[in-house]
């Protein structure tokens, strides 16, 4: 699962707050390969403070992967970014689904997004109202919001 907010340990380092996700499973990844997988393996040794946004966001996405899970849950992943910090995580999540491929499930309230989805689910109060097909797919890059 991703957290809109990152919910990292404070006194934890990258690497001991992705090692955390590995220790209530069967097949983990290795946590520098999760690490390696967000381009953050270089941060190993860095708090959450020393991270920017970005890199904590992709520190909490390293995490949710080393778990090794087939479906990865994500609220609002991009919620709390700037614009072009927000579009490198959809890119990360994009390649996790293409080169590992896992299921996201994405969690927004903002509906560009979902030019880049397989499937889309719109909900109002609480209920599904439309689900449908995208016929063509939008790269991150191209997304504006």
């Amino acid at each position: 699962f991703v957290f809109q907010f990152y919910n990292l340990v404070a006194n934890l380092t990258a690497l001991e707050n992705v090692m955390v996700a590995t220790e209530i499973v069967d097949e983990p990844l290795d946590p520098i390969e999760a690490l390696r997988l967000v381009g953050l393996e270089d941060r190993k040794d860095h708090f959450p403070s020393q991270l920017s946004g970005g890199e904590q966001q992709r520190v909490a996405i390293a995490r949710a992967l080393a778990k090794n899970p087939d479906l990865v849950l994500c609220d609002e992943p991009t919620g709390a970014l700037d614009f072009e910090t927000g579009k490198r995580v959809l890119r990360l999540l994009a390649d996790v689904q293409a080169n590992l491929g896992k299921t996201i499930v994405l969690i927004t309230h903002n509906t560009a997004i979902a030019q880049m989805a397989d499937r889309v689910a719109r909900l109002r109060s609480g209920r599904v109202i439309e689900i449908r097909e995208n016929e063509r797919k939008v790269p991150p890059e191209e997304i504006q919001w």
